[in-house]
C-alpha cells in the first residue's frame, strides 16, 4: 500500500499521457460514442466503493466544468431502479479491476435499456472494457494491494479530462479555457512528488495522535465530501474502525451527538483563494471544526498552504500546495491515504490484506 502510495505522480503522469495528447487520445476513445456525446439529456455514473466516490467527485468536476447533469448511483442499486428514470442518458461505470459483479451488471443493464456506456477501468483487457461502447483507461500499472489509491487519483484525473472534454464539446469552454485547465492538471504530479516525504511524516504525528480512538467523523464540503467518504473508507478497510464521511453542513442534523472527547474529526478545510465559492465553503467547515473542538473533540485538518487560521483548531494539521477547487482533490486524498496507512500500521494491522476483502468483488 505504501509503495502504491508513492507511485501516484508517475501513475497520473502515464494517466494523463494515455488521455489527454492535446485531447486527442481522449476524443479518439470516445469517437464510438461521438454522437451520443452531443445527444444525452444526463450523465449516470455508476460504481462501488472507492470508484464510487471518484464518481462523487467526478460529478462535480463535469458538472462544473461542462454544465451537464450527472447522477451517481451505487451499481449494485442501479439495475434494480425503475427504467422510467432514464431519459437518454449516458452512463459511466468505474471500476479499478474492470470485473467487479456489480457494476458488470449495471452496465449490462444499462445497454439493455439502450442507453450508450463508458467504461472507466484500469485494466484494458477486462470485461467491463470488452463489453462497454467505449472505454477511458486509467494508466496506473497493477494495484497489487487491496486498498485502492494510485487507482483512486487516476480515476479523478480521466473524469477531469472528460469534463474538460464535454465542456469543449458542449461550448461552455473556450479551446484556451481547456489549456488552462489542463497545466493546472500537468503540475499535479510534481507537486505530489516535491511533498509526499512531509506528508508521509505528518500523517504518521496525525496517527499516533489518533492512535487509539475508536470512532472518526471525515467531513467535507462540495467536491471535498467525497474524498471524505474515501478518506473514512480507508480507515475502515484497513483499521477496522468506524468511520464516517460526511458533509460538513449535516453535522448539526443528528451526527452532533457522537462529539465527544473520545471522537477524531478529520475535516478537509482546504481552499482555493482565487474561488470565491471555494472560499465560503472553507468558511463555514472552519467553523464546524471549531464547533467540534468546543466540545473536547481531536482536530485532524487538512488545508492549504499558507493557512494561518486552521491552527486555532486543529491538534494536527497536514498542508497542501495550492490548486484550483476541482483539483484539490487529487492533493488531498494523498494524506488520508497514509495517515490510514499508518494508523492501520502502529496498531498492528495488515494493511495490503485487510480481513474479509478483496481487490475485485466478483460475485454479488
Amino acid at each position: 500500500m505504501l509503495r502504491e502510495i508513492y507511485e501516484q505522480p508517475p501513475a497520473i503522469r502515464k494517466t494523463i499521457d494515455c488521455n489527454s495528447e492535446d485531447g486527442r487520445s481522449l476524443t479518439a476513445a470516445l469517437w464510438p460514442i461521438e454522437s451520443t456525446l452531443l445527444s444525452f439529456k444526463k450523465i449516470i455514473i455508476a460504481a462501488s466503493g472507492s470508484s464510487r466516490h471518484a464518481g462523487l467527485a467526478g460529478e462535480i468536476m463535469i458538472e462544473d466544468l461542462a454544465g451537464v447533469s450527472v447522477d451517481v448511483e451505487y451499481s449494485s442499486e442501479y439495475r434494480l431502479r425503475s427504467t422510467h428514470a432514464d431519459h437518454h442518458p449516458l452512463v459511466i461505470v468505474i471500476t479499478q479491476s474492470g470485473e467487479t459483479a456489480d457494476t458488470l451488471a449495471a452496465q449490462r443493464e444499462a445497454l439493455a435499456r439502450g442507453a450508450k456506456t463508458v467504461a472507466i477501468s484500469n485494466v484494458a483487457d477486462s470485461t467491463i472494457v470488452r463489453e462497454a461502447n467505449a472505454a477511458l483507461i486509467t494508466c496506473a500499472a497493477p494495484e497489487r494491494a487491496v486498498p485502492a489509491t494510485k487507482s483512486f487519483t487516476t480515476q479523478l484525473v480521466v473524469l477531469y479530462l472528460l469534463g474538460l472534454l464535454l465542456a469543449g464539446k458542449w461550448g461552455r469552454l473556450s479551446a484556451e479555457a481547456i489549456q488552462t485547465h489542463l497545466r493546472g492538471l500537468l503540475v499535479l504530479p510534481d507537486k505530489i512528488e516535491k511533498q509526499l516525504p512531509s506528508w508521509d511524516a505528518r500523517a504518521a504525528e496525525a496517527a499516533r495522535l489518533a492512535q487509539h480512538a475508536k470512532k472518526f467523523l471525515f467531513l467535507g464540503r462540495g467536491i471535498h465530501y467525497a474524498i471524505a467518504r474515501e478518506g473514512a473508507l480507508k480507515l475502515k478497510e484497513v483499521a477496522y474502525v468506524q468511520a464516517e464521511g460526511l458533509p460538513a453542513g449535516e453535522l448539526r442534523h443528528g451526527p452532533n451527538a457522537l462529539v465527544d472527547d473520545a471522537l477524531v474529526v478529520v475535516g478537509l478545510a482546504t481552499r482555493d483563494s482565487s474561488d470565491a465559492d471555494s472560499t465560503l465553503r472553507y468558511q463555514k467547515t472552519l467553523g464546524v471544526l471549531e464547533y467540534v473542538k468546543s466540545y473536547g473533540a481531536r482536530v485532524i485538518g487538512i488545508a492549504a498552504q499558507g493557512d494561518n487560521d486552521i491552527s486555532r483548531v486543529a491538534d494536527r494539521v497536514i498542508f497542501v500546495p495550492p490548486a484550483p477547487e476541482l483539483l484539490l482533490p487529487i492533493l488531498e486524498v494523498v494524506p488520508l491515504q497514509l495517515f490510514a496507512y499508518h494508523f492501520a500500521s502502529i496498531n498492528g494491522y495488515d494493511v495490503d490484506h485487510p480481513r474479509h476483502l478483496l481487490k475485485a468483488v466478483t460475485s454479488e
